[in-house]
């Protein structure tokens, strides 16, 4: 039971954490494209949300069912799923806003190395 609590607390941390890496990533992509706009707390928030949770439950998912594609495509249908992911919490934060498909390639790159950097920055931090 112990071991089990302790596994849904440290899920919470991890969702947590990560929800707060990608509302980091959010901003820098706000910050560096024009054709990016997100306006207020609750976009940045539900972006960050609907990123976190569609990167956790709903990418494996696609990823599996598309697997052949991702293998014939040597993993360029694996960005597109991510692609996809950053086109999900625009479409479900308010006042969000991406122009321009390599306006979306640039971000989804972005927002990848964000989550890199920080991830390993995190993960040092917590073997020390």
């Amino acid at each position: 039971m112990a071991q089990t609590r302790q596994s849904n607390e440290s899920w919470v941390v991890w969702l947590l954490l990560t929800a707060g890496i990608n509302v980091l990533a959010l901003i820098v992509i706000d910050w560096l494209f024009d054709s990016v706009g997100i306006q207020g707390f609750w976009s940045f928030f539900l972006g960050a949300l609907a990123l976190t949770v569609g990167n956790a439950i709903l990418k494996p998912i696609l990823a599996l069912l598309t697997l052949p594609l991702i293998i014939f495509t040597f993993g360029l249908a694996y960005f597109a799923i991510n692609v996809a992911m950053l086109a999900l919490a625009e479409w479900v934060a308010p006042r969000f806003v991406i122009d321009g498909l390599w306006t979306y390639v640039g971000a989804t790159i972005v927002v990848w190395f964000v989550n890199f950097a920080l991830g390993l920055i995190f993960d040092r931090m917590q073997r020390d």
